[in-house]
């Protein structure tokens, strides 16, 4: 099968508007976490999150864009069109058809949804639907006005599988790539979750964390004393492209996509499996499919949203998959971005291509006392960054529903 390799990046993220600025402030160790601004969030037992900052939507779209998209599509399109500059290229020269888009979100239009609702229900501003509440809401527009945008008619939808979401994209693209069915995708994922809604229902899930007095130390993966996580939103956008047609048109490439594999926990709703037997498997069938050992993958950014069960759970499966982790660095960037859902595995992909082109691993931030229970062995990287070596690179992302999915990403 052809190669696959990554030409183009974009991001919008609680840390930063584009990528450079997103990986300096990772590498900073910022938190992107604050008090919730997007509505009144007093009677919420969470009060935080980590917000977009400054995105003003009619500095990158146009009126018509705006008008029709839910914020989790403006957060796409932007990403998408850094990431489609960044790459260099020419449209012009390609056929429309070899160029698609696999888009990954896990919400879709809570905005819209809620909005309307309540408009509806209250009949405050108009007790009638708007002919795009259902344009906005549902999660198949984003890929659909990016391809619209940027005119690229080949193959092209939305992945859904809760927070493994971006990275099923990302493994769709690869796939469809090298069987040869495009030369080009534009994929990743993007997520505008701070929304009652969702926060209400996360809440009542007692998933999230009630450190509202400190927020920017609230996302604490591996610390003992970790009680949830910290709602995210953002968007993170890769341009996956067939290697030869890569090369023959000069572009930069830097990394190459070299294994992704899906399984299913098969175990319960909400819960990862407390020994991690899916995400183990699912890594080990990443690792067979790259053709790399083990021992050779230099860095791990986790799902590790700073559950108490879910970042042991996941530790455990790290332990059985890889093995021999004496060379492994892993760090929890969560804990700086919050839980971006939908979009988390885009991001922290970028992530990790980033750790590879500048050779360090980001920091974990907030970890006071690593948990007793993480396995003999695992090595985390907490409060600074760390020079080192970085050939290859894996990123986890699991979903509700038992869905985990592994993507690995090898120095080009």
């Amino acid at each position: 099968m052809t190669r696959v390799v990554i030409t183009g990046m974009g991001a919008v993220t609680p840390l930063g508007n584009d990528v450079n600025t997103f990986w300096q402030n990772i590498l900073r160790g910022t938190s992107g976490a604050g008090p919730i601004t997007r509505f009144n969030a007093e009677r919420f037992r969470t009060r935080i999150a980590c917000e977009v900052k400054d995105f003003s939507p009619e500095n990158y779209l146009n009126r018509n864009e705006i008008k029709r998209s839910d914020l989790f599509t403006q957060y796409a399109l932007y990403a998408a069109s850094q990431a489609m500059e960044d790459s260099g290229l020419d449209l012009s020269t390609i056929d429309p058809f070899d160029i698609g888009v696999i888009w990954g979100v896990g919400q879709g239009g809570m905005e819209t949804f809620e909005e309307e609702v309540t408009n509806y229900v209250t009949g405050e501003y108009n007790p009638r639907f708007s002919p795009f509440f259902v344009p906005r809401l549902i999660v198949n527009l984003a890929s659909g006005m990016i391809s619209m945008k940027f005119g690229l008619q080949g193959i092209n939808y939305t992945a859904v599988s809760a927070c493994a979401t971006s990275n099923t994209a990302l493994m769709d693209a690869f796939n469809y790539i090298r069987m040869g069915k495009a030369k080009v995708f534009v994929s990743g994922g993007s997520e505008a979750p701070i929304t009652p809604a969702s926060i209400g229902g996360f809440s009542a899930m007692k998933a999230m964390s009630v450190r509202n007095d400190d927020p920017s130390h609230a996302s604490r993966p591996y610390d003992k004393d970790r009680d949830g996580f910290v709602m995210g939103e953002g968007a993170g956008a890769l341009i996956l492209e067939e290697y030869e047609h890569a090369r023959k048109r000069g572009a930069h490439i830097y990394a190459e996509l070299v294994g992704a594999a899906m399984t299913a926990d098969a175990y319960h709703m909400t819960a990862p499996h407390p020994e991690g037997i899916g995400a183990s498997k699912a890594m080990q069938l990443a690792l067979k499919e790259a053709k790399i050992a083990a021992g050779e993958v230099d860095y791990l950014n986790p799902h590790a949203t700073s559950t108490p069960i879910g970042d042991i759970s996941e530790l455990k499966a790290v332990a059985a998959a890889l093995h021999d982790t004496e060379n492994l660095s892993i760090s929890a960037t969560k804990s700086m971005t919050g839980h971006l859902l939908g979009a988390a595995g885009a991001v922290e992909a970028i992530i990790a291509i980033k750790a590879i082109n500048d050779q360090v691993v980001p920091p974990t931030i907030n970890v006071a006392n690593l948990d007793d229970a993480i396995p003999q062995g695992i090595h985390i990287v907490t409060q600074e960054a760390l020079p080192r070596k970085v050939t290859v690179a894996m990123s986890n992302a699991f979903g509700f529903g038992g869905h985990n999915a592994c993507v690995i990403f090898k120095k080009a």
